[in-house]
């Protein structure tokens, strides 16, 4: 391991992407964007030694004790300084479960969903972590709260498999490096970096939208480039077509978990045996799940009922430093009402391609620069357009093949929650290990019964792991 992990965070200062998140949520608490990462260890790990890894973590990515500055009131780019008053103290914690029973995730899950809507400092290092103790068999729970301007899920994951151990025991061998040096906000600073960066982005901006829809080698091609390009960029840029659910369509602050345990290779074969792949059926299981809730809380719907729904695109590419946000909306008209499996994944499959394939999918990295300038109730108001418009947003992550460490407890299992940019549920998948450990955060307004709607995403599930013959049942964890 080198002495950071692979330059982890290392940009200075904020994409446009990273400021329209951060300044919405300053103007609107309803678009807050924390990422929440719950481990289940198979022992409680020692204090001690933890308050020492967590430190070391700092260490290893200075990211991690630095905060957010505006400058100069507000005008230019957020960006990245030294927090001068960086207190461990203040970001890790613990809480003790008193008699936890065997079905533990009624005492867990409202201590991990108050840790996630509890608002960040805006003048600390947008993280906290928690280790949970009190789970039955003496194990424990480790918690880890990130805002997303630092990342995305796959930088998550990045972060975790190079700062995870390998093994149980203490490695001794591991790099020791100083913590980063504090630096003050320089002023002087802040006005060169308004008037030589900042005056150019707008105009860069400008010519980056041009340079993509209009300047064009084949003069006789253009105007036609340009319409198709621009109507890829309505269908990336609008919210999914279709109306809303009207089941669904109450909003409002609080959160709710649930959370599911699903075979990995059951249901990539079952996807597979279909045409289909492991993100088709990780969808269409999803799709499968609203129906059903529909029809239990007496709102069947038809046969050809969509939801709308939008699932996040990797647009990473080789040589992009780790860490940040590199994604990208697939927006869909969901075919919610399809009740046979196979069709309903074949489906998602045609939507998914025709939106991995849209010219424009990028087109967000050409316009945030603009947004990212807007005053804050109108950047809120343009923002939010895109995102409450979703009654679904999914989200599929690669995560951890092999087996890892804690200050010697083993991770078991890592269930990820995202945040509800407005839509009524952000339903998220890591593969640990065998495992899918699937992870919904829902709209306490709009999902009403969270025990039933548990049992009908258990049964979407259900559905097309009906598909590989001898599937395991997928299981709620409680």
């Amino acid at each position: 391991m080198s002495d950071s992990p692979a330059g982890w965070g290392s940009a200075r200062e904020m994409s446009p992407f990273e400021v329209m998140m951060w300044r919405a949520e300053g103007d609107d608490p309803r678009f807050r964007s924390p990422v929440l990462a719950v481990e289940l260890l198979d022992a409680k790990p020692d204090w001690d030694r933890l308050v020492a890894a967590v430190d070391w973590a700092t260490r290893m990515v200075p990211r991690f004790r630095e905060r957010i500055r505006e400058p100069l009131g507000g005008l230019g780019t957020p960006y990245w300084i030294h927090d001068l008053e960086f207190d461990l103290h203040y970001h890790l914690r613990r809480v003790r479960i008193p008699g936890a029973g065997p079905g533990f995730w009624a005492e867990l899950s409202p201590i991990a969903e108050q840790f996630m809507m509890t608002p960040f400092d805006r003048e600390r290092p947008p993280w906290e972590a928690m280790l949970v103790e009190g789970l039955p068999g003496g194990r424990a729970a480790f918690l880890l709260k990130l805002h997303h301007v630092l990342t995305d899920g796959l930088g998550v994951v990045q972060l975790l498999s190079q700062l995870h151990s390998r093994k149980r025991e203490h490695d001794d061998t591991k790099p020791q490096p100083a913590a980063p040096e504090p630096t003050s906000p320089d002023p002087l600073a802040e006005v060169d970096r308004l008037v030589r960066r900042e005056a150019g982005i707008v105009p860069a901006a400008a010519r980056a939208a041009r340079d993509v829809v209009g300047a064009l080698t084949h003069p006789l091609s253009a105007a036609r480039d340009t319409a198709r390009y621009l109507d890829s960029a309505l269908r990336v840029l609008s919210p999914p077509p279709g109306s809303g659910s009207e089941l669904l369509r109450p909003r409002g602050m609080s959160w709710r978990f649930v959370a599911l345990d699903v075979d990995f290779a059951d249901l990539r074969a079952a996807g597979k045996s279909v045409g289909g792949s492991f993100n088709d059926a990780f969808v269409a299981s999803l799709l499968g799940g609203f129906r059903l809730y529909h029809e239990a809380m007496g709102h069947p719907v038809t046969g050809d009922a969509t939801l709308r729904t939008s699932v996040p695109v990797s647009v990473r590419r080789e040589g992009d430093a780790a860490g940040g946000n590199r994604w990208a909306p697939a927006r869909l008209a969901a075919p919610m009402g399809i009740a046979d499996p196979a069709r309903r994944i074949r489906e998602v499959g045609e939507q998914m391609r025709a939106a991995r394939e849209e010219p424009a999918l990028e087109s967000p990295d050409v316009v945030a620069p603009l947004l990212a300038r807007l005053p804050g109730p109108l950047l809120t108001l343009v923002a939010g357009g895109s995102t409450q418009g979703n009654d679904l947003q999914a989200s599929n992550v690669p995560g951890l093949r092999s087996e890892a460490f804690l200050c010697g407890a083993r991770i078991d299992r890592v269930y990820p929650f995202a945040p509800l940019p407005g839509c009524a549920a952000m339903i998220s998948v890591v593969t640990h290990g065998d495992q899918c450990c699937v992870g919904a955060n829902i709209d306490a307004a709009a999902i009403t019964d969270r025990e039933e709607f548990a049992r009908c995403l258990a049964d979407g599930f259900a559905e097309v792991l009906a598909l590989q013959p001898g599937a395991a049942e997928p299981m709620i964890v409680g």
